[in-house]
This record gives structure tokens, C-alpha cells and sequence, in this order.
């Protein structure tokens, strides 16, 4: 057991004869940590992705109900009335009548 401790600390283990297992071993090992930071650094990409896309949805619905309420308030009654007003239109004081057709038969 010592003498496997020594051989990793002095570095023997990587030039001696049987160290074709221990490099392909070390590779298969740098090769599994480099696809782990790739996908920590991808995860992290698409973490930041929701986080704008979530902001952008916030500021949209925002810009929509303010649309929303203009329009609520363009379409009052008492809006309307003023706004015809202006251009020299006022309401009917007579009330409308319904128009009854009878079908000839």
C-alpha cells in the first residue's frame, strides 16, 4: 500500500511499464469532467434565457393592460359623447323606434 501511495506521489505510475491503463484512465477522466462543464455552463445559459424571457413576458403584459385600459376608456359612453362633441355631433334626444317587417305572403 505504501508503495502505491509513493508511486502516485513521486509520479511512476505514470512511465512505467503497465501505464498505458493508468493514462487511459486519467484521459477518460479529463474527458468526463470537461462534458460536466460543458453542460454546468450550458444549464447556466439557459438559466439566464428564462430569466430575460421571463422579464420580456412582464413587460409585454404590462404594455397590453395599459393598451387595454386606453381602449376601456376610449369606448366609455361619456368619452364618446365629448369627443363628438367637438366635431359637432350631439346625441339623439328622440328615442329610436323599432321597425317592425311583416313578411308577404
Amino acid at each position: 500500500m505504501k508503495k502505491r501511495i509513493y508511486s502516485i506521489l513521486k509520479g511512476t505510475f505514470l512511465v512505467s511499464d503497465d501505464s498505458f491503463k493508468n493514462w487511459r484512465f486519467i484521459i477518460f477522466i479529463s474527458f468526463l469532467s470537461v462534458i460536466m462543464i460543458a453542460s454546468s455552463h450550458s444549464a447556466d445559459k439557459k438559466v439566464y434565457e428564462i430569466a430575460r424571457l421571463k422579464n420580456e413576458v412582464k413587460e409585454i403584459r404590462s404594455t397590453f393592460l395599459e393598451g387595454r385600459t386606453k381602449l376601456m376608456r376610449l369606448k366609455m359612453e361619456s368619452n364618446v359623447i365629448d369627443i363628438m362633441k367637438e366635431k359637432g355631433i350631439e346625441p339623439s334626444v328622440i328615442p329610436p323606434k323599432k321597425i317592425k317587417v311583416k313578411s308577404q305572403n
